[in-house]
């Protein structure tokens, strides 16, 4: 009896092979194109998919009606219907932000002549979504916080094998999820059909560009496409189309270009251009320019050569006291901006948004004697900070306070406050990703000039500045930071030391995680400094206030000094001295191919009442006068531009009452 199952199952075996061959898997194991589908031939043009160069690739942008990038599943399943049960989707694409009630669809599977959904990927701010139909219902896989959204490219594979689902973005760190029941067995694709970049819908069509689109079956991609020197552009398989141009029509001789190179238009405010960035076009409507990126530099196409021809009153701004610094910055999508900070403790400091040609008030802080802000950005966040001079409250330790920009309210909210001593300014800056914020902490007390000044470092996990380094300063006044190839400095303009103005301010080197001091410079009475940089050369130039001599001399009408960075002596070497009267503030400007410097004359002794100089850079000669400018007590210029033209303002530490200038150009 024993022999008789034996038999039985050699019997099956040999049925099973004589009637149905050697086993196949339903599709090929090698990497299945979906993207290369959908796309027209080398010598066609299909309407609603273009080819599209951004950041130094190249994808495809869908804007035709979703049936156009569409094909029957049995093109892939040519054995048998079943969808593989193990397999890995490969994507590289670039998108900008997706609203938050949005979502958009990378590919789907749908069943014949429905809206059935068997499979599919779906992007939504900040989330990615592996759908599938299993055991009578519909499945949803979310991967949260993934940052995807981001205008950027990136390159994913979703791994799934039995319980587990598993993500790797840019070749980084996997994300895994633990399902309760393992991808089905048996999900039938009899009938279906994949579309690329939508599901069959106008609604969820995918807004951004695709450049690569695969799936293997049967095992995890990871592991052939990472480690990559390109892990945002890792690639398994991308459509030749993508690769190869230009592309030869057979009826024509003439070169045909399928796809458009992204171009930014900005009014000035020059984009960034490195290798993510090559080929890319930037249209300059202030310059009437065209650049192309190589990589590098940004290289003129075509521009309308201009050339300031002179200076005009455009607008009085009345502020709330006499105001010590200005700060331009642009939010993005919202608008350009300037912070005052003002004097009178009682009115607090205004905000001024750019509205139909002229800066209007637009949100009113609580400062206390506010010296100075500064604007920057940790990632998505956008910040001011003012530096306070005056506690609230006599007696009161002094805070200054950083605010926080909302997009919800549409204005800036306390965020965080820093004890700092008669702060006169603060620097941000960033080194290899990290964000510090740097202040000039001028005296504590009456008398004690000689104190710490601080730099904060931003701290990812609690998201608040933190103390880095402490620095010994004198009468600290400002800070500067400048970069040059990759040696990171910070130079601080040292004021007074409680006996002379005549004393030495220092530039420091970021070494080892911190700054270490790299050279001296003596200077008199040191407000403000201003880097430049004109072709490979790299400028430092001070604004020197006054010289106050332990005998008790005073001189406000004094030399301010640019230096020179020497190559050979790798130190700043002086360069050109320029008589000023208590000069408190440089600002470096271009209009068209000239180089500008306009410094801030306060006082010569006698009188507020003073010319402030532009001065032209003329090569061999230096820097030569060529505007004069009547202003009362100047303590800052800056400049700015919009659609309309080149502007500039300053403000008075003596009346309640800035100006902006614009400049009219030839």
């Amino acid at each position: 009896m024993s022999e008789l199952p034996l038999l039985a199952c050699v019997l099956l075996s040999w049925i099973i092979t004589c009637h149905s061959g050697p086993w196949r898997p339903c599709t090929d194991l090698l990497p299945l194109d979906l993207l290369s589908r959908v796309i027209p031939m080398a010598s066609r043009v299909q309407d609603g998919i273009r080819m599209v160069q951004s950041r130094g690739a190249r994808g495809f942008q869908f804007s035709g009606s979703p049936q156009l990038f569409s094909f029957p599943s049995s093109q892939l399943f040519i054995n048998c219907h079943i969808f593989p049960t193990e397999f890995s989707i490969i994507v590289t694409f670039k998108i900008p932000q997706v609203a938050p009630e949005k979502s958009e669809y990378i590919f789907t599977v749908l069943e014949a002549d429905s809206d059935e959904l068997l499979l599919g990927l779906r992007l939504s701010h900040d989330k990615l979504h592996f759908l599938h139909k299993g055991h009578g219902s519909r499945k949803r896989i979310t991967f949260k916080a993934v940052g995807l959204d981001d205008d950027r490219w990136h390159t994913l594979v979703l791994a799934v094998t039995g319980c587990y689902t598993i993500l790797t973005v840019d070749c980084g760190t996997p994300l895994e999820l633990l399902l309760e029941r393992p991808f089905p067995e048996d999900l039938d694709t009899a009938g279906s059909t994949f579309f690329i970049a939508s599901r069959r819908r106008w609604n969820g069509l995918f807004s951004g560009l695709m450049r690569q689109l695969v799936l293997l079956p049967g095992s995890d991609a990871t592991s052939q496409i990472c480690p990559s020197s390109e892990p945002r552009l890792s690639a398994l398989s991308i459509p030749q189309t993508l690769l190869h141009l230009p592309i030869k029509p057979s009826s024509t001789d003439l070169p045909l270009h399928p796809y458009e190179a992204e171009v930014r238009v900005t009014a000035g405010v020059s984009p960034p251009c490195g290798h993510s960035e090559e080929g890319q076009l930037w249209f300059n409507t202030l310059k009437k320019g065209l650049f192309l990126c190589d990589g590098m530099m940004w290289l003129t196409m075509l521009q309308e050569k201009e050339k300031l021809d002179y200076v005009e009153d455009h607008q009085d701004l009345y502020t709330y006291s006499e105001t010590f610094d200005i700060e331009v910055f642009h939010i993005p999508s919202v608008g350009l901006f300037i912070a005052t900070a003002n004097r009178d403790s009682n009115l607090g400091s205004g905000i001024y948004k750019w509205m139909d040609g002229r800066f209007e008030r637009y949100q009113n802080i609580s400062t206390y004697d506010a010296q100075a802000w500064q604007y920057f950005t940790v990632g998505k966040k956008k910040f001011l900070v003012v530096a306070n001079c005056k506690s609230k409250e006599a007696g009161e330790p002094e805070q200054s306070v950083i605010y926080k920009w909302s997009s919800k309210k549409l204005k800036f909210i306390r965020y965080q406050t820093l004890i700092t001593h008669s702060a006169r300014d603060w620097e941000a800056f960033n080194i290899q990703d990290e964000t510090f914020l740097a202040v000039a902490n001028h005296r504590q007390g009456e008398r004690n000039h000689n104190i710490d000044s601080v730099i904060y470092k931003w701290n990812q996990v609690t998201q608040f500045f933190e103390v880095n380094q402490t620095i010994p300063t004198a009468g600290a006044y400002d800070w500067e930071f400048f970069a040059v190839g990759p040696y990171y400095f910070l130079v601080v303009a040292n004021t007074f030391n409680g006996r002379s103005t005549v004393i030495d301010s220092t530039i420091y080197i970021w070494l080892g995680g911190m700054f270490q001091p790299y050279q001296s410079i003596t200077t008199f009475g040191a407000i403000d400094w201003e880097m430049f940089q004109i072709e490979n050369r790299v400028f430092l130039a001070v604004a020197n206030s006054q010289m106050l001599t332990e005998e008790g001399k005073i001189l406000y009408s004094i030399n301010s000094t640019i230096y020179e960075l020497s190559m050979t002596s790798q130190t700043f070497v002086r360069f050109q001295d320029i008589e000023t009267n208590s000069a408190l503030d440089w600002e470096y400007f271009t209009v068209g191919d000239d180089k500008f410097l306009v410094v801030a004359n306060s006082y010569d002794g006698n009188s507020y009442s003073l010319n402030s100089v532009i001065y032209r850079w003329q090569g061999y000669e230096g820097f030569v006068p060529v505007n004069r400018l009547s202003t009362n007590g100047c303590r800052d210029w800056e400049f700015f531009n919009t659609t309309d033209g080149y502007y500039l303002i300053y403000s008075s530490a003596r009346a309640a009452l800035s100006k902006v200038l614009k400049l009219r150009t030839i």
